[in-house]
């Protein structure tokens, strides 16, 4: 896979690399040898990471790892006392060389910027943790977060995590019916939400929605709410908090001293594989792999400016935050779209903020080009030195565009594959080793990693199962309050063997491929193949901006293979039908050979843009939906449910 390579370290580079200079230091000159190190003594490792990352205790752990209890349940660190908010914000306000960075750029979709040093931050925080206080939370309470990507968002969860309770971001975009849902799954005893934010030049109306949701909501006592428009708004004077009363308070000097295995985050799944799950992340868990994988998988350090163009109620919101702040650089915010006021609006931001690690989707890319490159032409882009993507496989054609005309060839792009439930990444592209397009040339360290056949065996250069087969640091604590359902989710298939779910193959160079969810795989006439596959020969055709794919019931081969197009300026044509068709059995084999292709206006996506197959098959069959609550754009499921009539009709 080398040889396919477009981005190549040059060595003068690695060396300036954080990864670099720490494998040096712990005596390795090979990445191979330090890379199987780290799994074969996973113990050594991670209290290795911790020391490279700064990380600051009350009390110093007595163990590193003990797995009395079976790798299902690890505790890391034990005995160990710190706080997560004091790794992140209170170490840089108390230094005089970082108390005056800036910790927080935000930037809203209106224009208005604003800039937050660790100083500033640190005092906000305490001056919030003190509201908190007095308004009844205690340690362990569940503060829920139902916030735009504004500052506040931040303060109120460190807030929160300072005095030992649990915060669990909700969304920002979600309904009442999805926030209830998750409000009353974590049991939170208080919420905090804004009146209104803007979205494409509108005013949406999160107040409305958040009474909604606390209203179904009994364990909710308090609605702490953050005034941003000015909007005319309902006020329920017994249970209402205005935000600029809570945080008039002295602020909060003492920051709870808590136990590496206690809670700091309730963190929600989009709901994408069913009924959400609630992973349980720590103190010692979470920010300690978001800061790994963001110090030495994407080489943020101080200085930096981190941007992942995402929500605090995604895995990559706090990931940017306590990746971006225990590594001491600045993290930038952006309430707004992508592409408004202009198609542009992500590469002024770039250019303005300086910003030096972009994160984006690969569906995010595949909307911009249908805009062409001219809007990136219009703005210096230097800046950048990585851009990192998560949330579905790439397609070449897009891959190749943005590391092209963002990053002019030069810039690696960080795939990087993980989970809610990782607290990161699985896999990604780490910068000593050449980067090839839509792959992965590395697990992280200290990720135990492998290809697994249907009889539990490692495999090379064939599609198989993604698992891990050691704990991690970041490891999701079980689900709350459904400890059999995480058991049976990860653990249930191979004795002490993490089943992650996504199709993954490896080859014998150690470069990975994932080509999707497991659960999504068509055998069609026995052969079997993801459809992130065939929607790459879809999508490589000038007319298509995006495709779907799914496996249907069929009477011959098992399953036919369907298509839904989404195509760029292109007229819908029986012509273009079929050259798609053809396209495809001619890249794939006559027996992938598509059913049937039809051309729509949109996949049906999550809020943070993922690809919703499970929904797209149950549309088009006309079979329960399952949990709606992700689903950004419901007209475009209505439209495939009318593509066909039910059977039953």
């Amino acid at each position: 896979m080398s040889e396919k390579a477009v981005w190549r370290p040059d060595p003068e580079f690695v060396k300036t690399t954080r990864l670099y200079q720490w494998m040096k230091a712990l005596g390795f000159s090979d990445y191979d040898d330090f890379l199987k190190a780290t799994t074969d003594d996973i113990a050594w490792f991670w209290e290795e990471a911790e020391k490279a990352l700064g990380i600051s205790w009350y009390k110093r752990y007595s163990t590193t790892l003990n797995v009395n209890q079976g790798i299902k349940w690890p505790k890391w660190f034990e005995g160990g006392r710190l706080n997560a908010v004091y790794n992140a914000i209170e170490k840089w306000s108390v230094q005089k060389e970082t108390a005056d960075n800036t910790a927080i750029i935000w930037e809203s979709e209106d224009g208005k910027t604003e800039y937050i040093s660790f100083s500033s931050l640190n005092q906000s925080i305490s001056r919030a943790a003190a509201g908190f206080k007095k308004h009844g939370i205690s340690k362990g309470d569940v503060i829920a977060i139902y916030m735009p990507m504004i500052p506040e968002t931040v303060i109120a969860m460190l807030a929160a995590a300072k005095i030992g309770a649990v915060f669990s971001p909700i969304f920002s975009g979600y309904g009442a019916h999805a926030a209830a849902a998750r409000l009353r799954a974590s049991g939170a005893k208080m919420l905090v939400t804004a009146d209104a934010f803007l979205r494409r030049g509108k005013v949406i109306c999160m107040k409305k929605e958040a009474d909604k949701a606390a209203d179904q909501s009994p364990s909710v006592q308090k609605v702490a709410v953050c005034r941003l428009r000015d909007s005319d708004t309902s006020w329920n004077e017994t249970r209402d908090i205005a935000w600029d009363e809570l945080i008039k308070h002295e602020p909060l000097q003492k920051t709870e001293e808590m136990e590496s295995s206690d809670p700091i985050m309730l963190l929600y799944t989009s709901g994408t594989t069913g009924q959400p799950k609630g992973a349980v992340h720590t103190h010692a868990g979470f920010p300690l792999k978001a800061a790994f994988d963001a110090g030495f998988g994407m080489d943020v350090k101080q200085g930096d400016t981190f941007f992942w163009y995402t929500d605090m109620g995604w895995m990559m919101g706090p990931l940017l935050l306590f990746g971006g702040l225990i590594n001491g650089a600045a993290i930038l915010l952006y309430d707004g779209a992508p592409d408004y006021p202009g198609p542009d609006r992500l590469w002024e931001l770039i250019s303005r903020h300086g910003v030096t690690h972009l994160g984006i989707s690969p569906t995010l890319i595949r909307s911009m080009m249908q805009h062409g490159e001219d809007f990136q032409q219009k703005y210096d882009l230097s800046s950048l030195r990585v851009i990192g993507s998560t949330g579905e496989p790439w397609n070449y054609d897009p891959w190749m565009w943005l590391f092209r005309h963002a990053g002019k060839g030069k810039v690696p792009i960080f795939n990087y594959s993980g989970g809610t439930e990782i607290a990161g990444g699985i896999l990604g592209n780490v910068l000593l080793r050449p980067i090839s397009p839509m792959t992965f040339n590395s697990p992280l360290p200290g990720m135990a990693a492998n290809v697994f056949n249907e009889e539990g065996a490692e495999i090379i250069n064939e599609v198989g199962e993604l698992v891990l087969t050691k704990p991690w640091v970041g490891m999701t604590s079980g689900f709350w309050k459904e400890p059999d359902r995480y058991e049976n989710t990860y653990w249930s298939r191979w004795t002490d063997v993490w089943v992650h779910g996504d199709w993954a193959k490896k080859d014998e160079k150690g470069y990975w491929t994932i080509s999707g969810r497991s659960d999504d795989v068509i055998n069609a006439a026995g052969k079997r193949i993801g459809p992130a596959e065939i929607e790459s020969v879809l999508v490589s055709h000038p007319a298509v901006a995006e495709a779907g794919v799914i496996g249907v019931p069929d009477e011959i081969k098992g399953e036919a293979v369907v298509c839904f197009a989404v195509l760029t300026k292109a007229r819908p044509s029986d012509k273009l039908k079929d050259d798609l068709l053809k396209r495809a059995s001619e890249a794939l084999g006559k027996s992938i050979k598509p059913k049937s292709v039809y051309f729509v206006s949109g996949l049906p996506k999550t809020r943070n843009a993922k690809v919703m197959r499970r929904l797209l098959r149950a549309a088009y069959l006309h079979e329960p939906p399952g949990d709606l609550s992700a689903l950004e754009n419901p007209e475009v499921y209505n439209e495939i449910a009318r593509l066909q009539a039910p059977k039953n009709l």
